[in-house]
């Protein structure tokens, strides 16, 4: 009996081995503290992510009506555009021995309305063709996508020069007066001295973002002029990326920047080929300062903030890439002999023509804009810019010359005068029902200040894109008004 009881208990023993063990539990998912609201442990690593994002949904009254079908004021200028955006962010962040390294990501889903311009020139009939996003398409933009580690940026990030509002000071409509905030191609290193003082320096891509125009007068055409492009877009290939740096300091009362940044200006060729030359570079460079006031004595989160801003031959660091380059605004007019009013203002790095050097562009300006909260649901603001194009005694020469004798300009000489002002003002009231759900409405208010003298007249060719017949036109200044829409969640 002993010995079979013994049998037994071996046998039972060997069956137990055999039976699979329970696993102890897994919280596969883990809060991560670290770096705020919203990280979480990446299953079996010691990276933390967070997965964020925004839906967005706008219509805008009287849209942009500074160039193209818009600023033509007819029948081919839309009344309204609508958009859709989905914005989806990945941020993900790993403690090691030389700080946090990081990596973040964002890209973006678009769809928005276009529209339609004459279908060219040699139709005896009116015809129209669309341009825009397609039916059944839309786009997608990589819009941030960059690696932070021991203070180095690499990639698609905010340009170091711009400041943490950037052409929005109190607004969802872009401004002329700042750097811009859109992200561009960098290699940038950030100190922290402590205290909210850091300092950064950077390489950045100048190429698309950075550069505005330069232009070959020799190359001008009287279709062009009409457009306010001055000269044939001749900018070469990158040669030197800009370089920036800047100085913040960050504390509980506000913020103070200064940025300043040099920008290379490369042309092409003053004829077709190589054999023709070209002029030397030219480098520009732009300066800002810029100022945040916070803990107002009108309420709760208030904030003030302005920023000025001088460039010579770097006009992108003022007139940042989401304003127009070109500015072609009609309307009526009360002059004899005149079809209709026009405002054009053209903006560019540089001016040369054909065996000159670059002739670099100045332009200077400001935003700003203040918020109020009334209570924790609505808030209102107000906000204005003002920037400023100047170009040389010599670029004037070139740019006129070209100007009298393609569009036969009425009062020539001292008439001439392709500097401008670009101007906007503008209020925005917001309310947000429930945390992350805003509502807001922008009303803008435009305006083009050429510097053509009184009573001056072109005389334009036949433009078929916008249904503009060839007459006479009258060089006046321009206005227009806005409404933007928008309702927008954040997750």
């Amino acid at each position: 009996m002993l010995a079979s009881a013994a049998g037994l208990v071996v046998f039972d023993g060997a069956l137990a081995a055999d039976l699979p063990v329970k696993a102890k539990a897994i919280e596969y998912v883990k809060v991560c503290s670290l770096y705020g609201a919203g990280f979480y442990y990446i299953p079996g690593s010691d990276t933390c992510i967070q997965v964020g994002g925004y839906l967005r949904a706008e219509t805008t009254l009287v849209p942009g009506r500074v160039n193209g079908g818009s600023g033509a004021n007819n029948s081919l200028s839309n009344y309204y555009t609508m958009r859709s955006r989905d914005a989806l962010d990945i941020d993900t962040r790993t403690a090691t021995e030389y700080g946090v390294l990081r990596t973040f990501f964002e890209g973006r889903f678009q769809w928005t309305t276009g529209g339609y311009g004459g279908a060219g020139a040699g139709l005896t009939g009116g015809a129209t063709t669309y341009s825009g996003d397609a039916a059944g398409g839309g786009t997608f933009a990589l819009y941030y996508a960059f690696i932070q580690f021991a203070g180095f940026t690499f990639g698609q990030a905010q340009t170091q020069f711009a400041t943490p509002w950037a052409e929005y000071p109190a607004n969802n409509v872009e401004l002329p007066g700042s750097g811009g905030g859109d992200p561009v191609n960098q290699i940038a290193y950030t100190a922290d001295f402590g205290q909210g003082i850091t300092a950064s320096f950077s390489a950045q891509d100048q190429v698309a973002k950075y550069t505005s125009n330069i232009w070959n007068v020799s190359g001008a055409s009287a279709t062009g002029l009409a457009t306010g492009t001055y000269g044939a877009s001749d900018i070469g290939g990158s040669r030197a990326p800009d370089l920036v740096a800047s100085l913040r300091v960050d504390q509980a009362w506000g913020l103070f920047q200064a940025s300043v940044a040099a920008h290379d200006n490369h042309a092409a060729y003053y004829g077709a080929t190589e054999l023709t030359g070209h002029p030397s570079d030219k480098w520009g460079w732009a300066g800002q300062l810029a100022l945040s006031i916070k803990n107002l004595p009108t309420g709760p989160g208030d904030t003030i903030n302005l920023t000025g801003v001088y460039t010579n031959g770097a006009s992108r660091y003022n007139f940042q890439n989401l304003v127009p380059a070109t500015y072609a605004m009609y309307s009526g007019t009360g002059l004899t002999g005149a079809y209709q009013s026009l405002g054009i203002g053209g903006l560019s790095d540089s001016v040369f023509t054909a065996g000159s050097g670059q002739q670099l562009t100045t332009t200077y300006g400001f935003n700003g804009g203040y918020t109020h909260n009334w209570n924790p649901y609505w808030a209102s603001s107000i906000y204005g810019a003002w920037a400023a194009v100047r170009y040389s005694s010599t670029a004037k020469s070139y740019m006129c010359g070209a100007f009298v004798s393609s569009l036969a300009l009425s009062s020539g000489g001292p008439g001439c005068n392709p500097d401008f002002n670009y101007e906007v003002v503008g209020t925005r009231t917001t309310w947000t029902p429930v945390k992350n759900l805003t509502f807001s409405a922008d009303l803008t208010y435009t305006v083009l200040d050429q510097k053509y003298a009184g009573g001056s007249t072109v005389t334009l060719p036949v433009q078929t894109g916008i249904a503009k017949p060839g007459a006479t036109y009258e060089l006046k200044d321009q206005s227009t008004v806005s409404l933007l829409l928008r309702v927008q969640r954040n997750w």
